[in-house]
């Protein structure tokens, strides 16, 4: 049964789906997670990280044109033309990086991916909390090729940090991992370790 925690976190539902990432159509138009936030779908769960967020047309062949030259500001273009909504929506991505299973949480790929249509929900911070203990899931982040890997990860250790008790501690012990998971590159690293600050 969902809580109504959950209902309350609901953002989308997934509209494409692979075995290491999938990609979310938001309930609401310009709406997404913040930039590195941990995210959950299914049941036993998925846990994933949010590394890209656009909003465009539904359709393809239907460009979108400006309409506000005579509009005052934005929300008066969109209280005139109420059909704009129904011709955008607005999508966010978001790589795998673990899974729950018999009651434990794995920091690796999930045996399946996730279906099509599954809700995706904003993970809580106590959730966020236990998740993060571990801090094994970076090595998935820092060997994607995802765009802007660096400040994906600089962003979801900041909003890691915030859910844990002591955040200075957490935080000591994801700049220990990205060492190792980073060897000499010394630059990639402080240039990291700056953007927790």
């Amino acid at each position: 049964m969902t809580k109504n925690t959950d209902k309350e976190n609901r953002m989308g539902e997934i509209v494409e789906s692979s075995a290491y990432k999938f990609v979310v159509e938001s309930y609401n138009l310009f709406q997404v997670p913040p930039l590195g936030s941990l995210v959950k779908t299914g049941t036993p769960k998925i846990y994933a990280i949010t590394h890209a967020a656009s909003t465009g047309a539904t359709d393809p062949g239907r460009p979108i044109i400006a309409r506000g030259a005579r509009e005052e500001n934005e929300e008066a273009l969109f209280e005139n033309n109420p059909q704009l909504s129904r011709l955008l929506s607005t999508q966010f991505h978001g790589l795998i990086v673990g899974h729950a299973e018999d009651n434990k949480i794995h920091q690796y790929l999930p045996p399946q991916p996730p279906p099509v249509h599954g809700f995706v929900y904003i993970c809580n911070s106590d959730e966020i909390t236990e998740f993060t203990a571990k801090t094994d899931f970076m090595h998935i982040i820092l060997s994607s090729n995802i765009d802007s890997v660096d400040e994906v990860i600089s962003a979801c250790l900041r909003q890691a940090s915030k859910a844990h008790s002591d955040s200075h501690a957490f935080l000591v012990q994801a700049g220990k991992k990205l060492a190792k998971e980073l060897g000499m590159d010394m630059g990639r690293l402080n240039a990291i370790l700056g953007r927790l600050q």
